[in-house]
């Protein structure tokens, strides 16, 4: 497929996807917290109260503890996790300050499938994962141990990763996909890693994971969605495939059907239909009696129209009824039995049967059909003579309703009943008319969407220069984004933050030059993008000092950082230095924060990963590529820093940590698929990058196209079962 035609696609998809109301599925979320049943759960966890009483809070205190999932909560989450791209864990903390630990992980034996752990140590939330069996870890610098609540979102979708901190997007990122097929033995941890590791140390409320697009909204919902997500992209592409998988085969198909029919071109060949044995020419024309309608052959193909019935306006003394052979209602004389009114065709019984006749009841003699039911079972339709079991399908001999109506049996007779967005026509259900929600003003559609009337139903399509939001509801959309943090409030157009201006906020006002700068004395205004600067070169104002967190620091003050008591600044000539500070073991007040080092205490060890070997606070090691730190009896790992590569292919080779770079893309483990370069199968056909097919001929050999390369290889076992 040509790649104009594929962006065409996914703009099509962005701007003017047309989007049915349906609502989200309430079972595809897990509340933790209640699934773990915290409230009956008694060592190392305490209920106490949170940010709000919506919900119970529970304190994770420093002390052995096992708050994992029971067996068939395990099982329910991977059954929820199975072939899905689209997730989001959300909770409301409160950490301990500079603490570590696992707020909540999803694992199986060693390996982490889901992970989210704040690390105070090191000022870092990390997202533990694998993918293709593969360990992979996500470090988004972010202070979450402060002592301070805080809403924490993180969402993947596919390959792409979102961390919400109160509300507000810190981080967003492309990221290998995660694995969500859980292996049997998965088991879910909260507030750690598993028995003797990952400890959180705070109070945990909220604990939820939602299995849908956006699911941060869920905690955060005046957030605006964006259009599409990873998901829907991939989606996209995956649907291009199957249909490229799908034209290959056809293409081969369609080759020869040519060949064959390559000798009948010159014959005149008139095309007719063929219903219930019967044999019509083109533009013949019959009324189907069975289901009126009246029905024309057109070029081989048979169309129906269901015949329009005529209002009825009957007598007083008659009703309309369906009469065997027509298709509409007919007027009929009524009967009257004792204050009851029967329709022609209805029948009482009494001391014998009656049937209502041309406006007489006239008496029944044939006998009632036996039953298959016990006593208890038998039950009178309405108007009617003869009992039959209950469970009896009315529907099969009752009503005939017509195409926009349905039949529904009840305990003692059948009706007609309109579908959905369909409504009677003259209050008869029998035949009902579509519902015009979009001039009814029944619709949900918003600003800058156009309502669309549909058979049964209706849809919002945005209106030119905006994209879907939602299913009922579309944002503007500006084609060559906002900068610096612009936000795009109409079609092309960008409302841009201070120090900015431009349609796309792409130009460095310069506030020197409208001097709409804040410099004073004699310092000297330096314009910078998106800001400026002031700069005191000399005189009597330019004394050395050093602005610091809305104050002042003299020149040539010391003093301890507040957020980081490890940290030792001083001012210097207007500019401000920080160190770590000095530990001396032989000082008996030395922080051990500070110093882990100089703590000789056998509660500050810690144990390794796999328990068989004993570290000091303030040892280092190396653990399946991650870098690990005791503290204070804390271990704390984070990944390997792995040199930056500039070539376009890597490969990580066995018991290795880092990637290396290959020339081959077919020998590449992690390639970043680019949709422009396609490959030509055997078939002549353009495949997308990423696609997968199987060789013609070679029904053992699978192809990749990998960024215009075609990687092929041959399944050994498939060799040998054939």
């Amino acid at each position: 497929m040509p790649m104009d035609v594929i962006l065409v696609v996914w703009f099509s998809v962005c701007t003017a996807r047309a989007v049915m109301g349906f609502g989200m599925d309430p079972d595809l979320q897990m509340d933790i917290i209640t699934e773990l049943d915290l409230v009956n759960t008694t060592l190392g966890v305490t209920q106490v109260s949170g940010l709000h009483n919506a919900s119970k809070a529970f304190l994770f205190q420093d002390v052995e503890r096992e708050i994992h999932a029971a067996p068939h909560v395990s099982e329910k989450l991977i059954q929820l996790f199975r072939n899905k791209s689209e997730f989001t864990f959300l909770a409301t903390v409160q950490q301990k300050p500079s603490t570590s630990g696992v707020i909540l992980s999803i694992r199986e034996l060693e390996n982490s499938y889901f992970e989210l752990e704040s690390s105070g140590l090191r000022d870092e939330i990390r997202y533990h994962y694998t993918h293709k069996g593969k360990p992979r870890t996500e470090a988004l610098p972010y202070r979450m141990a402060d002592g301070q609540w805080h809403k924490v979102a993180l969402s993947v979708s596919a390959s792409h990763l979102l961390l919400h901190v109160d509300c507000n997007r810190i981080y967003e990122r492309v990221i290998d996909a995660p694995e969500t097929n859980l292996p049997p033995g998965s088991n879910l941890w909260l507030g750690q890693r598993n028995q003797k590791h990952g400890l959180f140390k705070g109070i945990i409320q909220d604990g939820k994971i939602i299995f849908m697009p956006n699911g941060y909204i869920t905690q955060c919902p005046n957030l605006n969605r964006t259009c599409p997500t990873c998901s829907d992209f991939l989606s996209l592409v995956q649907g291009i495939m199957d249909l490229q998988e799908l034209l290959a085969k056809m293409t081969a198909k369609l080759n020869y059907a040519e060949t064959r029919l390559s000798q009948l071109e010159n014959c005149h060949c008139e095309k007719t239909c063929q219903v219930s044995g019967l044999l019509y020419r083109d533009q013949d024309s019959w009324v189907d009696g069975d289901h009126c309608r009246n029905c024309t052959c057109k070029s081989g193909a048979v169309e129906c129209r269901r015949m329009s019935c005529p209002p009825l306006n009957c007598s007083p003394d008659s009703l309309p009824v369906h009469v065997a052979g027509q298709c509409c209602k007919v007027c009929r004389p009524k009967c009257i039995y004792g204050g009851k009114v029967l329709a022609e065709g209805q029948r009482i019984l009494t001391k014998s049967c009656r049937e209502c006749r041309g406006g007489v009841l006239v008496k029944i003699t044939e006998a009632c059909p036996p039953l298959n039911c016990s006593d208890k079972d038998h039950i009178l339709p309405e108007n009617q003579c003869c009992s039959v079991c209950r469970g009896h399908n009315f529907c099969a001999e009752g009503p005939k309703c017509g195409e926009n109506s349905e039949c529904k049996n009840w305990n003692t007779k059948a009706t007609c009943e309109c579908k959905n967005g369909y409504i009677s026509v003259q209050g008869d259900s029998a035949y009902c008319e579509d519902i015009d929600e979009c001039a009814a003003k029944m619709h949900y559609c918003r600003a800058n969407t156009v309502c669309v009337n549909l058979p049964g139903l209706y849809r919002c399509d945005c209106v030119p220069g905006y994209i879907r939001v939602d299913d009922f509801s579309c944002t503007a959309f500006c084609e060559e984004g906002c900068r610096y943090g612009g936000t795009c409030v109409a079609p092309n157009k960008c409302v841009c933050p201070s120090g900015f201006t431009g349609n796309h906020c792409e130009k460095d006002i310069d506030e020197c030059a409208l001097r709409t700068h804040t410099c004073w004395n004699d310092s000297a205004c330096i314009n910078l993008a998106g800001g400026f600067d002031c700069l005191c070169p000399s005189g009597p104002s330019c004394s050395g000092d050093c602005p610091h967190e809305g104050g002042l620091k003299r020149n040539g003050q010391v003093w301890t950082l507040k957020e980081d008591r490890c940290s030792v600044c001083s001012c210097k000539d207007g500019k401000i230095f920080c160190r770590r500070t000095a530990c001396d073991c032989q000082n008996p007040s030395v922080d051990l924060f500070c110093c882990p080092e100089c703590d000789t205490r056998v509660t500050s060890q810690c144990l390794d990963q796999n328990g068989h070997k004993l570290y000091r606070s303030g040892d280092n090691w190396t653990h399946s590529c991650q870098q690990c730190r005791c503290l204070e009896g804390e271990v704390d790992c984070w990944p390997l820093t792995c040199p930056r590569l500039s070539c376009e292919y890597t490969a990580i080779l066995e018991g290795e940590c880092c990637p290396r770079c290959v020339s081959d893309p077919c020998l590449a483990d992690n390639i970043a698929y680019d949709i422009r370069e396609t490959c030509l199968d055997s078939y002549g056909v353009s495949r997308l990058s990423g696609s997968v097919w199987t060789l013609a001929g070679s029904p053992c050999t699978t192809c990749k196209c990998k960024n215009g390369s075609v990687c092929c290889s041959v399944d050994l076992e498939c060799l040998h079962n054939n």
